[in-house]
Protein backbone atom coordinates (compact mmCIF):
# COMPACT_ATOMS: atom_id res chain seq x y z
CA UNK A 1 0.00 0.00 0.00
CA UNK A 2 0.97 3.31 -0.49
CA UNK A 3 2.57 5.26 2.17
CA UNK A 4 -0.14 7.97 4.17
CA UNK A 5 0.38 10.96 5.01
CA UNK A 6 -0.35 12.51 8.28
CA UNK A 7 -3.62 13.60 7.68
CA UNK A 8 -6.54 12.30 7.95
CA UNK A 9 -7.34 8.99 5.44
CA UNK A 10 -9.81 5.75 5.74
CA UNK A 11 -8.03 3.57 7.09
CA UNK A 12 -7.16 -0.22 5.19
CA UNK A 13 -9.48 -2.19 7.95
CA UNK A 14 -12.83 -0.16 6.89
CA UNK A 15 -12.64 -1.94 3.66
CA UNK A 16 -13.75 -5.28 4.56
CA UNK A 17 -16.45 -4.02 6.75
CA UNK A 18 -17.71 -2.23 3.19
CA UNK A 19 -17.03 -5.37 1.24
CA UNK A 20 -19.68 -7.01 3.72
CA UNK A 21 -22.00 -4.14 3.86
CA UNK A 22 -22.38 -5.03 0.38
CA UNK A 23 -22.39 -9.12 0.70
CA UNK A 24 -25.41 -8.22 2.65
CA UNK A 25 -27.31 -6.37 0.56
CA UNK A 26 -26.40 -8.88 -2.33
CA UNK A 27 -27.78 -11.55 0.16
CA UNK A 28 -31.16 -9.93 1.20
CA UNK A 29 -31.95 -9.34 -2.97
CA UNK A 30 -30.76 -12.83 -4.18
CA UNK A 31 -27.49 -11.72 -6.08
CA UNK A 32 -25.28 -14.12 -6.73
CA UNK A 33 -22.87 -11.53 -8.08
CA UNK A 34 -22.33 -8.07 -8.07
CA UNK A 35 -20.45 -5.69 -10.89
CA UNK A 36 -19.19 -2.42 -9.95
CA UNK A 37 -18.23 0.24 -12.81
CA UNK A 38 -16.12 2.95 -12.14
CA UNK A 39 -14.14 5.43 -14.66
CA UNK A 40 -12.55 9.05 -14.31
CA UNK A 41 -15.38 10.56 -15.77
CA UNK A 42 -15.60 14.03 -13.66
CA UNK A 43 -18.14 14.10 -10.87
CA UNK A 44 -19.40 10.71 -10.40
CA UNK A 45 -17.95 8.04 -12.59
CA UNK A 46 -15.09 6.97 -9.97
CA UNK A 47 -17.34 6.59 -6.77
CA UNK A 48 -17.61 2.49 -7.21
CA UNK A 49 -13.85 2.05 -7.08
CA UNK A 50 -12.69 4.69 -4.62
CA UNK A 51 -15.37 3.41 -2.08
CA UNK A 52 -14.63 0.19 -2.46
CA UNK A 53 -11.05 -0.22 -3.27
CA UNK A 54 -9.49 3.38 -2.58
CA UNK A 55 -8.46 3.17 -6.05
CA UNK A 56 -8.34 6.90 -7.97
CA UNK A 57 -9.16 5.54 -11.19
CA UNK A 58 -7.75 7.39 -14.16
CA UNK A 59 -7.09 7.01 -18.19
CA UNK A 60 -8.57 3.52 -18.27
CA UNK A 61 -12.03 2.48 -16.56
CA UNK A 62 -12.01 -0.30 -13.36
CA UNK A 63 -15.01 -3.40 -12.45
CA UNK A 64 -14.95 -4.64 -9.01
CA UNK A 65 -16.37 -8.27 -9.23
CA UNK A 66 -18.09 -8.79 -5.86
CA UNK A 67 -19.39 -12.11 -5.13
CA UNK A 68 -21.87 -13.36 -2.54
CA UNK A 69 -18.89 -14.64 -0.60
CA UNK A 70 -15.12 -13.97 0.35
CA UNK A 71 -13.29 -10.54 -1.02
CA UNK A 72 -13.24 -9.12 -4.35
CA UNK A 73 -11.71 -8.66 -7.72
CA UNK A 74 -10.76 -5.88 -9.09
CA UNK A 75 -10.48 -5.73 -13.12
CA UNK A 76 -8.69 -2.84 -14.70
CA UNK A 77 -7.03 -2.06 -17.70
CA UNK A 78 -2.95 -3.11 -19.03
CA UNK A 79 -1.79 0.21 -17.55
CA UNK A 80 -3.45 0.48 -14.22
CA UNK A 81 -2.37 -2.41 -12.71
CA UNK A 82 0.79 -2.23 -10.65
CA UNK A 83 -0.53 1.42 -9.69
CA UNK A 84 -4.23 -0.17 -8.64
CA UNK A 85 -1.87 -3.07 -6.27
CA UNK A 86 0.15 0.20 -4.61
CA UNK A 87 -2.89 2.43 -3.85
CA UNK A 88 -5.28 -0.15 -3.78
CA UNK A 89 -7.16 -2.12 -0.78
CA UNK A 90 -7.88 -5.15 -3.27
CA UNK A 91 -4.90 -7.42 -3.74
CA UNK A 92 -6.44 -9.52 -6.23
CA UNK A 93 -6.22 -7.07 -9.30
CA UNK A 94 -6.14 -8.96 -12.80
CA UNK A 95 -6.01 -7.20 -16.42
CA UNK A 96 -9.88 -7.70 -18.11
CA UNK A 97 -8.89 -7.85 -21.99
CA UNK A 98 -11.63 -5.84 -22.74
CA UNK A 99 -10.57 -3.00 -21.29
CA UNK A 100 -7.23 -2.87 -23.52
CA UNK A 101 -7.46 -1.26 -26.99
CA UNK A 102 -6.86 -3.37 -30.38
CA UNK A 103 -4.07 -1.14 -31.74
CA UNK A 104 -1.92 -1.25 -28.44
CA UNK A 105 0.76 -3.95 -27.59
CA UNK A 106 1.63 -5.20 -24.12
CA UNK A 107 3.69 -8.17 -24.40
CA UNK A 108 4.73 -7.89 -20.97
CA UNK A 109 1.01 -8.10 -19.58
CA UNK A 110 -1.43 -11.45 -18.87
CA UNK A 111 -4.64 -10.37 -20.21
CA UNK A 112 -7.82 -12.35 -19.33
CA UNK A 113 -11.51 -12.48 -20.44
CA UNK A 114 -14.40 -11.57 -18.44
CA UNK A 115 -15.34 -15.57 -18.38
CA UNK A 116 -11.73 -16.62 -17.30
CA UNK A 117 -11.02 -14.61 -14.74
CA UNK A 118 -14.41 -15.73 -12.98
CA UNK A 119 -13.33 -19.16 -13.23
CA UNK A 120 -10.26 -19.00 -11.77
CA UNK A 121 -11.84 -17.01 -9.04
CA UNK A 122 -14.40 -20.14 -8.69
CA UNK A 123 -17.33 -18.33 -9.90
CA UNK A 124 -19.70 -20.91 -10.99
CA UNK A 125 -21.29 -19.56 -14.43
CA UNK A 126 -24.19 -22.18 -14.85
CA UNK A 127 -25.59 -21.13 -11.25
CA UNK A 128 -25.61 -17.62 -11.60
CA UNK A 129 -28.93 -16.45 -11.75
CA UNK A 130 -29.32 -12.74 -10.94
CA UNK A 131 -26.51 -10.66 -11.20
CA UNK A 132 -26.28 -6.66 -9.83
CA UNK A 133 -24.67 -3.87 -11.55
CA UNK A 134 -23.53 -0.55 -10.37
CA UNK A 135 -22.88 2.41 -12.65
CA UNK A 136 -24.30 0.35 -15.83
CA UNK A 137 -25.49 3.28 -17.71
CA UNK A 138 -21.49 4.12 -18.09
CA UNK A 139 -20.31 1.12 -19.46
CA UNK A 140 -19.18 0.83 -23.02
CA UNK A 141 -21.56 -1.03 -25.19
CA UNK A 142 -18.22 -3.74 -26.35
CA UNK A 143 -17.42 -4.06 -22.34
CA UNK A 144 -21.18 -4.77 -21.51
CA UNK A 145 -21.64 -7.18 -24.49
CA UNK A 146 -18.76 -9.22 -23.12
CA UNK A 147 -20.49 -9.12 -19.86
CA UNK A 148 -23.53 -10.57 -20.89
CA UNK A 149 -22.02 -13.32 -22.87
CA UNK A 150 -19.82 -14.20 -20.08
CA UNK A 151 -23.37 -14.90 -17.63
CA UNK A 152 -26.00 -15.88 -20.73
CA UNK A 153 -29.05 -16.12 -18.90
CA UNK A 154 -29.52 -13.93 -16.15
CA UNK A 155 -31.01 -11.59 -14.80
CA UNK A 156 -29.14 -8.37 -14.76
CA UNK A 157 -30.73 -5.71 -11.58
CA UNK A 158 -29.38 -2.14 -11.30
CA UNK A 159 -27.95 -1.90 -7.59
CA UNK A 160 -26.81 1.84 -8.41
CA UNK A 161 -29.39 3.43 -5.75
CA UNK A 162 -28.60 0.54 -3.24
CA UNK A 163 -24.88 1.11 -3.23
CA UNK A 164 -25.75 4.67 -2.97
CA UNK A 165 -27.74 3.93 0.18
CA UNK A 166 -25.09 2.13 1.68
CA UNK A 167 -22.30 4.96 1.57
CA UNK A 168 -24.88 7.33 2.48
CA UNK A 169 -23.95 7.06 6.81
CA UNK A 170 -20.61 8.06 7.13
CA UNK A 171 -18.50 6.10 9.26
CA UNK A 172 -16.08 8.22 12.35
CA UNK A 173 -13.19 8.10 9.49
CA UNK A 174 -15.52 9.58 6.62
CA UNK A 175 -16.65 12.21 8.52
CA UNK A 176 -13.03 13.37 9.58
CA UNK A 177 -11.54 13.25 6.15
CA UNK A 178 -14.70 15.00 4.76
CA UNK A 179 -13.84 17.48 7.57
CA UNK A 180 -10.36 17.86 6.39
CA UNK A 181 -12.14 18.10 2.87
CA UNK A 182 -13.88 21.23 3.83
CA UNK A 183 -10.77 23.08 5.25
CA UNK A 184 -9.48 22.72 2.58
CA UNK A 185 -12.00 24.83 0.84
CA UNK A 186 -12.22 27.20 3.06
CA UNK A 187 -8.27 27.21 2.13
CA UNK A 188 -9.08 28.05 -1.54
CA UNK A 189 -11.92 30.45 -0.98
CA UNK A 190 -9.85 32.16 1.55
CA UNK A 191 -7.31 32.46 -1.54
CA UNK A 192 -9.56 33.34 -3.91
CA UNK A 193 -11.48 36.37 -2.19
CA UNK A 194 -7.65 37.57 -1.80
CA UNK A 195 -6.82 37.50 -5.16
CA UNK A 196 -10.15 38.85 -6.60
CA UNK A 197 -9.07 42.55 -7.88
CA UNK A 198 -10.37 44.82 -10.62
CA UNK A 199 -8.36 43.62 -13.48
CA UNK A 200 -7.53 40.01 -12.59
CA UNK A 201 -9.00 37.34 -14.96
CA UNK A 202 -11.25 34.60 -13.52
CA UNK A 203 -8.32 32.01 -14.52
CA UNK A 204 -6.34 33.86 -12.19
CA UNK A 205 -8.13 33.87 -9.46
CA UNK A 206 -9.09 29.96 -10.26
CA UNK A 207 -5.38 29.17 -10.21
CA UNK A 208 -4.83 30.86 -7.03
CA UNK A 209 -7.65 28.75 -5.46
CA UNK A 210 -6.31 25.04 -6.78
CA UNK A 211 -2.96 25.86 -6.05
CA UNK A 212 -3.88 26.74 -2.24
CA UNK A 213 -5.93 23.55 -2.05
CA UNK A 214 -3.08 21.50 -3.51
CA UNK A 215 -0.91 22.88 -0.71
CA UNK A 216 -3.34 21.78 1.73
CA UNK A 217 -3.81 17.83 0.47
CA UNK A 218 -6.67 18.13 -2.36
CA UNK A 219 -5.91 15.55 -5.33
CA UNK A 220 -8.13 17.00 -7.39
CA UNK A 221 -11.43 19.07 -7.36
CA UNK A 222 -15.47 17.13 -7.56
CA UNK A 223 -16.18 19.85 -10.14
CA UNK A 224 -14.30 22.56 -11.61
CA UNK A 225 -13.62 25.58 -9.98
CA UNK A 226 -15.34 28.39 -10.68
CA UNK A 227 -14.79 32.36 -10.91
CA UNK A 228 -17.62 33.89 -12.51
CA UNK A 229 -17.67 37.55 -12.61
CA UNK A 230 -20.46 40.42 -14.32
CA UNK A 231 -22.09 38.42 -16.81
CA UNK A 232 -20.24 34.92 -16.38
CA UNK A 233 -22.15 33.97 -13.57
CA UNK A 234 -25.64 33.96 -15.19
CA UNK A 235 -25.16 30.40 -16.45
CA UNK A 236 -25.60 27.58 -13.36
CA UNK A 237 -22.70 25.68 -14.32
CA UNK A 238 -20.46 28.89 -15.24
CA UNK A 239 -16.47 28.47 -16.52
CA UNK A 240 -13.74 30.53 -15.40
CA UNK A 241 -12.56 32.41 -18.38
CA UNK A 242 -10.02 35.18 -19.55
CA UNK A 243 -12.68 37.69 -18.58
CA UNK A 244 -11.49 40.61 -16.20
CA UNK A 245 -13.26 41.42 -13.19
CA UNK A 246 -14.83 44.90 -13.71
CA UNK A 247 -15.92 47.75 -10.72
CA UNK A 248 -19.19 47.06 -9.04
CA UNK A 249 -19.64 44.04 -10.20
CA UNK A 250 -20.42 40.20 -8.60
CA UNK A 251 -17.92 37.45 -8.42
CA UNK A 252 -18.92 34.00 -8.27
CA UNK A 253 -17.29 31.46 -6.43
CA UNK A 254 -17.59 27.74 -6.40
CA UNK A 255 -15.09 25.56 -4.76
CA UNK A 256 -15.25 21.93 -4.27
CA UNK A 257 -11.99 19.97 -3.47
CA UNK A 258 -11.32 15.78 -3.76
CA UNK A 259 -9.47 14.68 -0.84
CA UNK A 260 -8.82 10.96 -0.50
CA UNK A 261 -11.80 10.44 -2.78
CA UNK A 262 -14.37 12.75 -0.81
CA UNK A 263 -15.70 16.22 -1.39
CA UNK A 264 -16.69 19.49 0.17
CA UNK A 265 -18.22 22.42 -1.55
CA UNK A 266 -18.73 26.06 -0.82
CA UNK A 267 -20.21 28.50 -2.85
CA UNK A 268 -20.46 32.50 -2.38
CA UNK A 269 -20.70 35.45 -4.31
CA UNK A 270 -17.41 38.41 -3.62
CA UNK A 271 -19.02 41.51 -4.24
CA UNK A 272 -16.87 44.17 -6.12
CA UNK A 273 -17.71 47.72 -5.06
CA UNK A 274 -21.27 48.07 -5.26
CA UNK A 275 -22.95 45.88 -7.59
CA UNK A 276 -26.64 46.87 -7.25
CA UNK A 277 -29.68 46.27 -5.49
CA UNK A 278 -31.07 43.88 -7.37
CA UNK A 279 -27.61 42.11 -6.44
CA UNK A 280 -28.18 42.36 -2.73
CA UNK A 281 -31.68 41.89 -2.35
CA UNK A 282 -30.89 38.13 -3.90
CA UNK A 283 -28.33 37.78 -1.67
CA UNK A 284 -29.93 38.96 1.05
CA UNK A 285 -32.76 36.28 0.08
CA UNK A 286 -30.35 33.09 -0.40
CA UNK A 287 -28.89 33.62 2.76
CA UNK A 288 -32.37 33.27 4.56
CA UNK A 289 -33.05 30.40 2.68
CA UNK A 290 -29.50 29.22 3.95
CA UNK A 291 -30.16 29.55 7.47
CA UNK A 292 -33.53 28.67 7.39
CA UNK A 293 -32.70 25.43 5.60
CA UNK A 294 -29.78 24.85 8.14
CA UNK A 295 -32.24 25.41 10.99
CA UNK A 296 -34.67 22.57 9.58
CA UNK A 297 -32.19 19.56 9.36
CA UNK A 298 -32.91 16.92 11.65
CA UNK A 299 -32.48 12.84 11.61
CA UNK A 300 -35.97 11.54 10.43
CA UNK A 301 -37.14 13.83 8.10
CA UNK A 302 -37.68 13.67 4.78
CA UNK A 303 -34.95 15.87 3.05
CA UNK A 304 -37.32 17.45 0.84
CA UNK A 305 -38.98 19.34 3.70
CA UNK A 306 -35.76 21.07 4.03
CA UNK A 307 -35.42 21.98 0.05
CA UNK A 308 -39.42 23.00 0.44
CA UNK A 309 -38.34 25.58 3.09
CA UNK A 310 -35.35 26.93 1.29
CA UNK A 311 -37.72 27.59 -2.07
CA UNK A 312 -40.70 28.93 -0.29
CA UNK A 313 -38.38 31.58 1.26
CA UNK A 314 -36.93 32.27 -2.35
CA UNK A 315 -40.32 32.65 -3.44
CA UNK A 316 -41.24 35.11 -1.33
CA UNK A 317 -38.56 37.64 -1.96
CA UNK A 318 -40.00 37.09 -5.81
CA UNK A 319 -37.27 35.14 -7.29
CA UNK A 320 -38.83 31.86 -7.63
CA UNK A 321 -37.99 31.83 -11.55
CA UNK A 322 -34.29 31.70 -10.58
CA UNK A 323 -34.44 29.14 -8.48
CA UNK A 324 -33.17 26.38 -11.30
CA UNK A 325 -32.88 23.09 -9.59
CA UNK A 326 -33.65 21.48 -6.06
CA UNK A 327 -29.79 21.83 -4.31
CA UNK A 328 -30.30 19.69 -1.35
CA UNK A 329 -27.86 16.46 -1.58
CA UNK A 330 -25.70 14.02 0.23
CA UNK A 331 -21.80 14.43 0.01
CA UNK A 332 -19.26 11.98 -0.43
CA UNK A 333 -17.45 9.52 -3.33
CA UNK A 334 -19.53 12.22 -5.53
CA UNK A 335 -19.61 16.10 -4.97
CA UNK A 336 -23.28 15.74 -6.11
CA UNK A 337 -23.89 12.42 -4.18
CA UNK A 338 -27.83 10.58 -4.41
CA UNK A 339 -29.79 10.87 -2.31
CA UNK A 340 -30.69 13.98 -3.50
CA UNK A 341 -33.53 15.67 -2.02
CA UNK A 342 -35.64 17.34 -4.64
CA UNK A 343 -39.37 17.96 -4.39
CA UNK A 344 -40.47 14.18 -5.85
CA UNK A 345 -37.83 12.30 -3.14
CA UNK A 346 -38.84 10.14 -0.24
CA UNK A 347 -35.25 9.52 1.05
CA UNK A 348 -35.03 10.52 4.54
CA UNK A 349 -32.23 12.61 6.50
CA UNK A 350 -30.06 10.08 8.77
CA UNK A 351 -27.56 10.60 11.58
CA UNK A 352 -24.02 10.74 10.18
CA UNK A 353 -25.28 12.26 6.63
CA UNK A 354 -23.33 14.35 5.03
CA UNK A 355 -25.73 16.94 3.36
CA UNK A 356 -24.90 20.17 1.15
CA UNK A 357 -27.77 22.80 0.82
CA UNK A 358 -26.88 25.10 -2.19
CA UNK A 359 -29.97 27.59 -2.74
CA UNK A 360 -29.16 28.47 -6.49
CA UNK A 361 -30.42 31.99 -8.08
CA UNK A 362 -29.18 31.82 -11.83
CA UNK A 363 -30.52 33.33 -15.10
CA UNK A 364 -31.32 36.56 -14.05
CA UNK A 365 -30.90 39.67 -15.54
CA UNK A 366 -28.16 40.72 -13.08
CA UNK A 367 -26.76 37.10 -13.28
CA UNK A 368 -26.74 34.48 -10.89
CA UNK A 369 -25.59 33.60 -7.32
CA UNK A 370 -25.49 31.10 -5.05
CA UNK A 371 -24.99 29.73 -1.54
CA UNK A 372 -23.32 26.66 -0.92
CA UNK A 373 -22.59 25.15 2.40
CA UNK A 374 -22.44 21.22 3.93
CA UNK A 375 -23.35 19.87 7.43
CA UNK A 376 -22.94 16.93 8.97
CA UNK A 377 -26.62 15.02 10.24
CA UNK A 378 -26.38 14.81 13.90
CA UNK A 379 -28.62 13.32 16.64
CA UNK A 380 -30.20 16.51 17.17
CA UNK A 381 -29.96 18.99 14.05
CA UNK A 382 -26.66 19.58 11.96
CA UNK A 383 -23.38 20.76 12.35
CA UNK A 384 -21.79 23.63 9.61
CA UNK A 385 -18.71 21.85 8.41
CA UNK A 386 -16.88 25.44 7.79
CA UNK A 387 -17.49 28.99 8.83
CA UNK A 388 -16.75 30.94 5.39
CA UNK A 389 -18.67 34.36 5.94
CA UNK A 390 -21.97 34.97 3.67
CA UNK A 391 -21.08 38.23 3.01
CA UNK A 392 -17.97 39.60 1.18
CA UNK A 393 -17.72 43.04 0.19
CA UNK A 394 -13.89 43.88 -1.81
Amino acid sequence: MAEQPDKPVIPSSEYPERWTKVQTMMEAQGLDLLLAYADDRATFGAAHARWLANFPVHFEPVIILMPREGPPVMLVGPESDQYALLAGQIPDVRILREFTHPDEDYPYSTMQSVTDIMADIGVDIPAVRRVGVGGQGLIAADVLAALQAALPNVVWQDVENDLCDIRAQKSTAEIEVIRYAYQIAEAGFQAGVDAIEVGVTEREVAAEIEAAMRRAGAEGTGIDTIVASGPNARPILARSTFRSIEPDELVLLTVAPRYEGYHAAIGRPVLVGDPGQAIRHALDVAIQAQQACFHALHPDLEGREVEAIGRKIVAEGNLSSYFLYSGVHSVGVIEFEPPIFGPSSPAILKKDMVISIDIPLFNAPWGGLRIEDGYLITANGAEPLHKTPYEIQK
